[in-house]
């Protein structure tokens, strides 16, 4: 072994995906046939933040599927299947999240802008290399990780919300747990002739300008729908602080684990929290499809 070769490898040796993972895929519909209270979350702060959020999701989430995509190419057979796996997910988290949003509209929110700008932030990736494309969505599924994961873990964040709402974000949790190592995995492929200094330099820069720019428009996102129920000033701000920093107080919970990204050698699986997915496993178990 060579000085140039340990490098290369130390990605995987921390804690690669688990040999054992199936990713399955959950054909699951939600919020046809009903129609929630407008503070479906129980507040107007839960529900303007999660509607913030579910608003970016349809665009975003084919950001994702393309910048994955984009680096498949002679990945192994375990990645390679893990890759259809993810879009075919991913594919259906967009279907389900369209459908809510339908449900904010009809609701009396505006989401048009948060849409908008979405699409007008994407326009911008045109033409820029593509593994900053997948190191981005590297970035954004860590967050979505750690989320799923504290939405599954506690219960808090969605006991007084609408039962079929709350079903949908955790079965989207769920999932999002299951493929949380794929954008790494195929990260690691991409760039495996790379140093290790390269790897953490770019990932970790790519997380701080994403943190950045989350917590930003989000935060904006949301003051904008709270505006919408009447809410502004230090009231909505102070009420939208709290809820994500206090109780159920998500940002703050998230911390440690947004801060182990920045760990050399960081691997998503660092953490099998697979037994979440153990957890809410019955409840989905008519809807299950094995990965192809």
């Amino acid at each position: 072994m060579n000085a140039h070769s340990t490098p290369e490898k130390a990605p995987h040796k921390s804690a690669p995906t688990p040999v054992d993972l199936e990713i399955t895929i959950r054909d699951e519909r939600f919020n046809r046939d009903q129609t929630p209270n407008r503070w479906w979350a129980g507040d107007a702060f839960g529900t303007a933040w999660h509607n913030a959020l579910s608003a970016t999701f349809p665009r975003g989430e084919a950001f994702f599927i393309e910048a994955v995509k984009a680096h498949r190419d002679g990945a192994d057979p375990k990645l390679a299947d893990e890759i259809r796996a993810f879009v075919r997910q991913e594919i259906n988290h967009t279907r389900e999240h369209i459908a809510f949003n339908k449900l904010a509209e009809n609701a009396g929110y505006d989401i048009k802008a948060i849409d908008k700008r979405v699409e007008e932030m994407l326009a911008l990736t045109k033409g820029r290399p593509v593994i900053i494309n997948l190191a981005a969505t590297m970035a954004l599924e860590h967050y979505t990780a750690m989320m799923a994961h504290e939405f599954l873990a506690n219960p808090k964040h969605f006991e007084n919300a609408d039962p079929e709402v709350r079903d949908m974000w955790r079965w989207h949790a769920v999932e999002e747990i299951e493929h949380k190592g794929v954008a790494y995995d195929t990260w690691n492929h991409a760039t495996r002739d790379w140093t290790a200094w390269r790897r953490w330099k770019l990932r970790s820069l790519m997380m701080v300008i994403i943190t950045g720019r989350f917590f930003k428009n989000r935060w904006q996102d949301a003051m904008n729908l709270l505006a919408q129920d009447g809410i502004t000033g230090w009231k909505a701000r102070w009420g939208l602080l709290k809820y994500l920093t206090v109780s159920p107080g998500v940002v703050r919970r998230i911390f440690p684990a947004w801060l182990a990204y920045f760990k050399p050698g960081f691997h998503p699986w660092d953490h099998d929290d697979r037994e979440l997915i153990g957890k809410y496993e019955g409840e989905f178990s008519d809807a299950l499809m094995p990965a192809e």
